[in-house]
Parts: structure tokens; sequence; C-alpha cells
């Protein structure tokens, strides 16, 4: 028998401290924001290079492939690339409102002071680029592209942030973090309200009435998974067909997600305490009392983790490494024709992005601080909101996705060198002011724990 305590049980151990629930979620989001912007990262040169080579012609055409549902004249068939922006993205921001939704029950933005700073910042960082925007687009045709210069990307911003390692203290990553989120939902409604078409009041009203049966269910106790999956399917499908943009549902059922457990860490062990006081006989399967135990221990183990949980847990690999590079790859091919680009939207694209994102951060964070609408946490310094405000302007993912709504076929190329040349900028920038910081010292391992 050994003395080492890494070789004892893990039941012998203390059981998890509460704030475990809630700083291992945002670690793992974290490394996996990060590894996914390096694959984004990865996948957005694979699309610039192919749409800039000999298999230019090909490589884009296949993004307009006609896919669907055709039987008679019943026709739900769509280019290849509108099921991506507008079906694969919706689970993107299905798991943006997760994360927001975990974070305002409870992670820090429960906290309203320190949730106003966040939001603070997410509307500056949205109002004035858009203001910006339209002061250097006003009577021209690109007018209505004011909502792609608004949003964050997430991903490439975390990994911007993970390229400085302890420079930079937790409270900025959770800073950029809650102004990303905010501004994605943001971003989403401006989508719904200013870039939908005409509205089919009848297809909406069915689509409130299956909202209301997902949250009855919820209500009532229903926890399988694929049936939900089906209700939000046909939601998805009537708000569709509404006229709104389709993605919105998935920001209103993440938003309706619960972030309750069913079963306590208590009621875990109870029941897992029976399954040892009754073994399994002799005599194998049949409706025993071993059987009825272990058939409750794993719906014990399953649902001792929220469904916020464990469908940020299942949905965060797939969007990270699937959807966005997929999105990406579908979305940032732009061939370098100069000749043909119009340089007056790729201008307002590109200030908007440099100039009126780090203004707009900045200028309504220190309105929420010197008001005392919001808090700023001790070791976030104004220099390294300066440089989270900078990164801010690193818009790629949603500033493509609103790009493609608002742009025609003759601009839509400018916007995408804007956004190209902003994201590289922006990155350039913050990365710059904050890598001379020096590295965050750190309590040794013992003391942390």
């Amino acid at each position: 028998m050994t003395n080492d305590p890494q070789a004892e049980p893990p039941y012998t151990r203390l059981p998890s401290a509460y704030v475990d629930r809630l700083t291992k979620p945002f670690a793992r989001f974290l490394h996996i924001e990060a590894a996914g912007g390096a694959v984004l990262l990865l996948f957005t040169a694979a699309a610039l290079i192919l749409s800039n080579s000999p298999w230019a012609h090909p490589f884009l055409e296949i993004w307009e492939t006609r896919v669907g549902l055709q039987v008679g004249a019943f026709d739900f068939t769509r280019p290849l690339k509108e099921w991506i922006n507008g079906g694969l993205m919706t689970l993107f921001f299905f798991l943006v409102a997760l994360e927001l939704k975990r974070e305002l029950v409870l992670g820090e933005l429960r906290k309203p002071r320190m949730a106003a700073l966040s939001i603070a910042a997410a509307a500056g960082g949205m109002l004035l680029p858009a203001a910006l925007y339209l002061a250097l687009q006003w009577g021209q045709p690109g007018v209505t592209g004011w909502g792609t210069v608004m949003a964050t990307d997430t991903a490439f911003v975390i990994g911007c942030l993970a390229l400085l390692g302890s420079r930079i203290p937790p409270s900025l990553r959770l800073f950029m973090l809650s102004l990303a989120i905010v501004d994605d939902i943001g971003a989403i409604l401006v989508v719904a309200i200013g870039y939908s078409g005409d509205l089919s009041w009848g297809a909406l009203a069915l689509a409130a009435v299956g909202v209301a049966v997902i949250r009855a269910m919820a209500v009532t106790g229903i926890r399988s998974f694929p049936l939900y999956f089906l209700g939000g399917a046909s939601i998805w499908l009537l708000v569709d067909a509404s006229g709104i943009h389709a993605t919105i549902t998935g920001v209103i059922l993440g938003l309706m997600t619960p972030t309750r457990r069913w079963v306590s860490d208590e009621r875990l062990y109870a029941i897992l305490n029976q399954v040892v006081a009754h073994p399994a006989d002799e005599l194998g399967s049949g409706d025993t009392r071993h059987r009825q135990t272990l058939l409750a221990a794993e719906v014990a183990a399953r649902e001792t983790l929220s469904p916020v949980e464990r469908l940020e847990m299942a949905l965060h690999p797939w969007v990270g490494f699937v959807i966005m590079p997929l999105f990406a790859v579908a979305n940032a091919g732009l061939p370098l024709a100069f000749d043909e680009l119009d340089g007056s939207v790729s201008a307002a694209v590109f200030f908007g992005f440099m100039l009126g994102k780090p203004v707009g951060v900045l200028t309504f964070s220190w309105l929420a601080v010197r008001t005392g609408i919001a808090t700023r946490p001790p070791d976030l310094g104004w220099r390294l909101l300066a440089g989270g405000a900078l990164l801010a302007g690193i818009g790629f993912t949603m500033a493509l996705f609103i790009a493609n709504l608002a742009f025609g076929p003759g601009q839509i190329d400018s916007a995408k060198l804007g956004i190209l040349l902003a994201s590289v900028g922006s990155a350039i920038a913050g990365i710059a002011l904050l890598l001379p910081l020096p590295a965050q010292t750190r309590p040794p391992a013992a003391e942390r724990d």
C-alpha cells in the first residue's frame, strides 16, 4: 500500500467546490475558442488562396450548389452557402446564447455592475462604428451595410489573448468574452430587424406558439433532447417562413435553456450508494432491483449537469472546429481584382472597425464607470481596456455574416476586403499595445489550491 496521495481513489478526496462549476466551464470555453481561432484562421487562409488560384471558379461555384427537397411543384432547395449561413449558424448563435445565459445566471455577469461594464462597452462598440460607417457612406449605395461593422469575432479575439499568455489577467478575458457575446446577440437582433424580408404574421404567430410549447415542455419536466431538437427545428422553419432571419431562433431557444440541475450531488451519491447496496445477482437480466438502481444512476449521473452545461459541452467542439471553419471557407473567398472593388465601401468598413470600435468601447466604458453604473475590476487598467478595445475591431465571422445580407454582388467583395484588412490591423494593434506588459505573477500551486 502506497502513501502517495495521488494513488488514493477519487472517492477519498473532498468534493469539488461550488466555484469549480463556474471556473471549469469558463476555462474549457476559452481553450476551445483559442484552438478554434487557429483552425478558423487556417480555413480563412485556404479560402483566400483557393479563390485566387486556377481552381477559383469551381471552388466558388461549390457554395452555389442548390441543396434541399424538391417534389413536383414544391421546391425547398437553397444554395449550400445559404444552408450554412442560415442553418448551421443557428447552432452558433444557440451556443452564444447558452454562454450568455450561463454567465448571467452563474458567472460574473450575475453581478449587475460587473455586467454593466461589458454591456456598456458592447453598446459603444456597436453604435459608434455604425455611426461612423453611415457618416462615410451617407448618400451612397453602400449605406445599407452599416450593420457589418457592429460585431466582434469571439474566436479570433480569444485566440489573440491566448498568444499574450500570462501578460493578460483573467478579468480582461472575461471582459472581452462578455463583450463579444453581447455584441453577437446585438448583431443577430440587427439582422432580424434590419436585414429581414417582408413579414408573414401567420408564420410568426405559429413560431410564437412553438416557443410556448417548448417552455411548457420544460415546465412539465420533459428532458428529452431529441424532442426539443424537433421542436426547435419546427420553430426554425416557421421563423424562416415568416421573413425574419431564422438564426434568431438559436438566440431565443438558447436563452430559454435552463441552468438549474435536476439532480443534486447529494442525491447522486445516495443513488450510487443504492447501486452498491444491491449488487447484481447471478441470474442475469430481468426487472431486478439492481437493474432499476443502475438505470436510476445512469439518469442521475447525466442530470447532475444542467441542460446549459450539457449542451455547451456537446456543441462547442462542433461549432468551433466544424461549423465556424465551414462558414469561413464558404464566405471568406475574395478574388483580388482591385480594379473592380469599391474603395469607399472598403474604407468605411475598415475605419468602422479600426477607429469606431475602440473609441466606442473605451468611451462607453469610461462613461459607465464614471457615472457609477458599472464597476471596473482593480486589475483591469485602462491600458488593458484600450488593448481589448483594439482587439474588438476583429469582426471577421459576424461581419462576413451580415455583409452577405447587406451588400449586393457588386459590393460584397469590397466589404470583405475592408473586413479582412480591419481584422488584421486590429489584431496587430491590440497585440502591440498589450505585448510589452509584464507577465502576471501567480501564487504557487499549493497556495492556489
